[in-house]
């Protein structure tokens, strides 16, 4: 679990640096080779899809699952795209953003749930006759996502929680001894790395429709306000490094 060992220094966590330079240098037994069929742009996104497997692999999701999945940002986004990938029969994915939404619907698979019209527990109460979702995913870290959170899953079900929420939320314990929800919980992502290169490289998740936009190192002060006017539908922003 090398990603909640105290002594591990990651890079862009302050106060530590990133990589916007040229040229690093990198431990080998953290450095992976990017296949042909892989291209930096998509190999820049493994990071958050590494999240999103780490958060697919501890709820242990079986083939066929339903899975719900509150928020539809990047990691959101990212974390529905490894359900599927990982056996997954639909995930219905809720937000308030409608570029977003229109993100969600292009993957195959996915059900967006507009939240300013009805709530996911509603959706997903629809979508299964009443029984509730197999795996819940709750990516937003907004603390009203906890509202109706451990209603959405079935009896038995595993609520993983992968948003950061900003401030204290609560738990209505009964709700979740009602179900034996088993609750589980992602820091980063742990043993996933590969994994997550290996499903990009066999056409299993298709990482393009999440790159939002390129910039070239020239432009990169560009890049960063772009991030920083908080567009909508802008997913992920890139910057160039070399040619």
């Amino acid at each position: 679990m090398y990603n909640v060992d105290p002594s591990v220094s990651f890079w862009a966590t302050p106060p530590v640096d990133g990589c916007l330079v040229e040229e690093v240098v990198h431990p080998a037994a953290f450095t992976y080779h990017l296949p042909p069929s892989v291209s930096f742009g998509q190999g820049a996104l493994l990071e958050p899809l590494a999240v999103g497997m780490h958060a697919a692999t501890k709820a242990a999701i079986s083939p066929g699952d339903v899975v719900a999945v509150s928020g539809a940002g990047t990691i959101g986004l990212l974390t529905a795209a490894a359900a599927l990938a990982g056996g997954a029969s639909s995930v219905l994915i809720s937000d308030v953003s409608a570029e977003k939404l229109a993100i969600a619907s292009g993957i195959e698979g996915v059900t967006a749930v507009d939240g300013r019209e009805r709530s996911l527990l509603d959706a997903v109460q629809e979508r299964t006759s009443g029984w509730g979702a197999d795996v819940v995913f709750e990516c937003s870290g907004h603390p009203s996502a906890y509202t109706n959170l451990w209603r959405i899953g079935a009896p038995g079900n595993r609520t993983v929680l992968v948003g950061i929420p900003v401030e204290p939320v609560s738990v209505d314990v009964t709700e979740v001894q009602a179900r034996e929800t088993r609750i589980e919980s992602v820091f980063r992502y742990a043993n996933v790395y590969q994994r997550a290169i290996d499903l990009v490289a066999a056409g299993k998740i298709d990482l393009a429709p999440f790159i939002t936009h390129t910039f070239d190192m020239d432009h990169a002060v560009d890049a960063f306000e772009r991030v920083a006017e908080g567009r909508p539908g802008d997913v992920k922003i890139q910057i160039t490094v070399a040619g």
